[in-house]
């Protein structure tokens, strides 16, 4: 990176050739751009599999599918903010997910 002799403003290419920002100066020096970027290995993450592990709180619905009687359950702001959020739920047994409007 390259700052103007006159202003110290930044020098950037323009299709005239390096100028300054500020008060468009053109240096007679040749403009060189450089960058680099060091990558640190960082430490794996374990990957969970779908449905190996639920963290959702279970409740007692009971599943218009299998009629098991517990289902996951987590809420979303599905339409605008100034109504409810809908609550969607997923059964322990069968993985049939539904939702609630309320």
């Amino acid at each position: 990176m390259d700052f103007c002799e006159r202003c110290g403003g930044l020098i950037i290419m323009k299709e005239k050739g390096p100028a300054c920002v500020a008060c468009n100066f053109h240096p007679k020096k040749r403009l060189v751009i450089k960058s680099s970027e060091k990558i640190d290995k960082k430490e794996e993450i374990a990957v969970i599999k779908e449905n190996q592990d639920e963290v959702h709180p279970i409740v007692d619905i009971k599943c218009p599918k299998c009629k098991n009687r517990k289902a996951f359950f987590w809420t979303l702001q599905t339409r605008s903010s100034d109504e409810s959020e809908t609550k969607f739920y997923k059964c322990t047994e069968c993985a049939n997910a539904w939702r609630v409007y309320r």
